[in-house]
Formats: C-alpha cells, sequence, structure tokens
C-alpha cells in the first residue's frame, strides 16, 4: 500500500485529488493540508511514501515545504502538482528536494502513474518542464558529464530514463551493490544531490537517443 499526504490550498482541487485516489486499491491517503506549513509538519509526522505538493500557498509555499520536509531527513517523494513551470518556480523546487514536476493539467491517471512510479524510485518529469530546462541550459559550456567513465554514463542514462537500480542492474548486466556504487559516484561528479537532478541533467544536455 503506498502511503499518500496531498497539500494543497484549493478545497476542491484538493478533495478531488483525494476521492480520486482513494479509488485506487493499491494507494492509501493518510492526511491532507491547506498549506505548506501544516503540510511540512504532517509529512515529517507520519512520513508517508509519497506527497503531492502545491507551490503557491499562504502560511508556506510548496518549495519552503518541500526543504523543510528534506532538511528534516524523511524519506518521502515529493511531486510538485502545480500550474506553474517558470523558472522561478521549477528551478528552486528542484534544488529544495522535489522528485517528480508535473502540472495540473495532467490526468488523474497520469497523476496516479507519477504517485506509483515514485514509490519506486521513479521519477517523473512533466515534458513542458523539461522542455523548460532544456532551453534554459542548452547554453551551459560546463559538461561535467565529460568526467564520468563509459560505464558512469551508461548508468546516468539509465536515471535518465527513469530507470530503477534493479532495472538499471538488468539491462547493464551488473549487481545491485555495482549500480548503487555507480549512481553514488555519478551524483557526486554532477553535482547534484538526487536522482531527479540527475534525470533532469541528462535531458537538459540531450543524452538520451533514439538508440537508448
Amino acid at each position: 500500500m503506498i502511503r499518500v499526504v496531498v497539500v494543497d490550498d484549493h478545497d476542491v482541487v484538493r478533495k478531488g485529488i483525494v476521492s480520486y485516489l482513494q479509488t485506487d486499491d493499491t494507494i492509501e491517503v493518510i492526511g491532507q493540508a491547506s498549506n505548506g506549513n501544516d503540510g511540512a509538519a504532517l509529512v515529517i509526522k507520519e512520513k508517508p511514501d509519497v506527497v503531492l505538493m502545491d507551490l503557491m500557498m499562504e502560511n508556506g509555499s510548496g518549495i519552503d515545504a518541500t526543504r523543510a520536509i528534506t532538511n528534516n531527513g524523511v524519506d518521502t517523494k515529493i511531486i510538485i502538482l502545480t500550474s506553474f513551470y517558470d523558472d522561478k518556480q521549477i528551478f528552486p523546487a528542484i534544488e529544495a528536494g522535489a522528485f517528480s514536476y508535473l502540472l495540473k493539467t495532467s490526468s488523474a491517471d497520469e497523476i496516479v502513474t507519477a504517485i506509483k512510479k515514485a514509490a519506486k524510485g521513479e521519477n517523473v518529469i512533466e515534458p513542458k518542464v523539461a522542455g523548460k530546462m532544456m532551453s534554459t541550459f542548452r547554453s551551459d559550456s560546463h559538461k561535467a558529464h565529460d568526467d564520468l567513465t563509459e560505464r558512469e554514463l551508461e548508468v546516468l542514462i539509465c536515471i535518465g530514463n527513469g530507470m530503477t537500480n534493479q532495472e538499471i542492474s538488468e539491462k547493464l548486466y551488473i549487481g545491485i551493490k555495482t549500480v548503487k556504487t555507480h549512481v553514488s559516484n555519478v551524483l557526486g561528479k554532477l553535482g547534484v544531490h538526487d536522482r531527479t537532478q540527475a534525470a533532469v541533467y541528462v535531458h537538459r544536455n540531450n543524452l538520451i537517443t533514439f538508440e537508448d
């Protein structure tokens, strides 16, 4: 059972999401909050598997709440669910520790899929958001991935494709412990904090080809 918390200041939106999630027998909504401060406190206390987090809220924004959750060391996957995908929202949210980024134009099924992927360690970045990131960083001349070994680059591309450690292990025919070591080395060399930021790096540097 995937334990979920929903944080959104619009009652109709929040209750609608909760109602839909409750129709899925693999998801349990253990709580909801109408502002960032209450949402962060709830997540830190209950430690759900996944939290759906709005961005623009009074009494604590989604970015502040995300940062508070991350700083408390809570291993909850934070999915940003918002109407905004401008630079002022996307990058601070990712830097604060957001695991996935969806727009509220996403269908209910897409939201459920993102929750299930997050629970398995797979991130989802809304295409419009990924496109925005690629556009913003296209002129970046520093290519940290040049320092990766051939195997580490393969692992990085797998991360960019949203693959789990198990899937990477099976694809590259290497052990789970070896995969974990490569992932750790990749994150360190790229100077990123987690797999989501590594996936963003892959997309903004156009490292995924059709063959991948």
